[in-house]
This record gives structure tokens, C-alpha cells and sequence, in this order.
């Protein structure tokens, strides 16, 4: 398979609506402005091709890097694989959106994900509370040790609103997404949100926005979805 043929392809795709939506949003070029949606097909002829998923994520286009993220095979990657690919990822969504999303895919993902999370690095933190979340979200809970989870809780409760704000961004969902999807603490990240209260996080040229975990824990409940589990990480 050729990589500059479907390079082509996904540059074909590119609007200039979108493409200043993901420079708005964080993006550095170059890019095309691909909506994700519009992957679709082309990650359908290639399927899963961990050697083309390196040079779509080596070219630096960010449209090629989030695409790599669709086609890869987490099954041929290493935890040094993961570690090139996190150092790369220069926004919230390719660390959390594609390095933590096919992380999660893996049998060693909270190994890496607890070596993230306690680095002083925003990204490579933010990619480790958000690659719980995946995780959580999808496998049965017996995989988890509910002891370890319960130390992250009051760990994310210690240090919220001192972390850096993508970081602060990513705890918060973990503690909601423990709140819906992970039963056995589900009482307390419950109380984890409430004693957390409104986490502030500020965005370039933007107003700051506030994040309410208890709040959004409350609407999926009411929602009827407790326990939520996700079918597949990667869609």
C-alpha cells in the first residue's frame, strides 16, 4: 500500500472550515482539516496497518498522526512505540484522542499509563488519566484492582487544581468516568466530585471554562447510564 496515494486521499478531504476549527482548537500545521467521519472509508481499504500507521504519525500532519491513531495495531506496538508516540503528540488531541485511545488497546496499558501520570510532563499526564478512562470504560471491572483506583481518587482529590490544565481536564473525567462506569467506587467518586467542587481550566485567547464531575455524573444517571460500557476504545 502506498502511504503518498492515500496521503493524497486524506488531503482530498481537507475543507478550510475545519482546518481552522483544529488550528482554533490547538492543531499546528500542516494539516488539511479532515473531519474524522470523512476517514472512514479510506481506513476501511487499509484496515489495520501498524507500518502505514508509523508514517501517517511520522509526517507531522496532524490529520495523517489522528488517522494513524484509526489504523494502527496496538497488538505490533511496544511500550517504546508508545513512548516515541507521546513525545510527538504536541496537543490534548493526539494524547488523549490517539496515543491514550490505542494505548488502552493494549495488555500493558496501565503500566505505561502510571508512568505518565507520574511524570511532570501536562500531556504525557493528561494521556495517562485519559487512558484509564478508555480503559475503564470498556473492560469488565474485575480487571481493575479497586484498591489502586481508590488511591487514584484521592489522588486526582490532592492535586486537581494544582496540575496543569489539560491535566486537570483529563482527572476530572476520570473521576466521572469511575463515577459511571466503574461500579465498585461508584459512591466514591461521588464524594471524590463533590469535595473536588468546580475545577477552573483556562484556554489560550478563551474564557476559562469550569468542569463539575458531580454535576456530570448526575446527568448520566439520570440518563439511565450506570455502569455504562463502551463495545470498542477505537470506533
Amino acid at each position: 500500500m502506498d502511504f503518498e496515494i492515500f496521503m493524497k486521499e486524506l488531503e482530498a478531504l481537507g475543507t478550510e472550515r475545519i482546518k481552522k476549527t483544529y488550528i482554533k482548537n490547538g492543531a499546528q500545521g500542516p494539516l488539511f482539516g479532515v473531519a474524522t467521519g470523512k476517514m472512514k472509508p479510506i481506513a476501511k481499504k487499509i484496515k489495520k496497518n501498524q507500518h502505514l500507521a508509523e508514517q501517517f504519525y511520522a509526517s507531522g500532519n496532524y490529520d495523517a498522526m489522528y488517522f494513524a491513531g484509526i489504523i494502527a495495531d496496538p497488538t505490533r506496538m511496544t511500550e517504546e512505540d508508545f513512548e516515541r508516540w507521546i513525545d510527538k503528540a504536541y496537543f490534548y488531541m493526539l494524547s488523549d484522542y490517539v496515543v491514550a485511545v490505542t494505548l488502552a488497546e493494549t495488555d500493558f496499558a496501565q503500566i505505561v499509563a502510571d508512568k505518565w501520570i507520574a511524570s511532570d510532563k501536562e500531556l504525557k499526564m493528561s494521556a495517562g488519566w485519559s487512558c484509564y478512562c478508555w480503559l475503564l470504560g470498556n473492560r469488565p471491572d474485575h480487571e481493575f484492582s479497586a484498591s489502586k483506583i481508590s488511591t487514584m481518587l484521592d489522588q486526582v482529590e490532592n492535586t486537581i487544581h494544582a496540575s496543569p490544565d489539560r491535566t486537570k481536564s483529563a482527572m476530572n473525567n476520570f473521576i466521572y468516568t469511575v463515577g459511571i462506569s466503574y461500579l465498585p467506587l461508584h459512591d466514591k467518586a461521588i464524594e471524590i466530585a463533590k469535595a473536588v467542587g468546580p475545577v477552573e481550566v483556562r484556554k489560550d485567547k478563551k474564557k476559562s471554562s469550569i468542569l463539575l464531575a458531580s454535576e456530570t455524573i448526575q446527568k448520566e444517571i439520570d440518563r439511565g447510564r450506570l455502569g455504562f460500557k463502551r463495545k470498542y476504545v477505537r470506533c
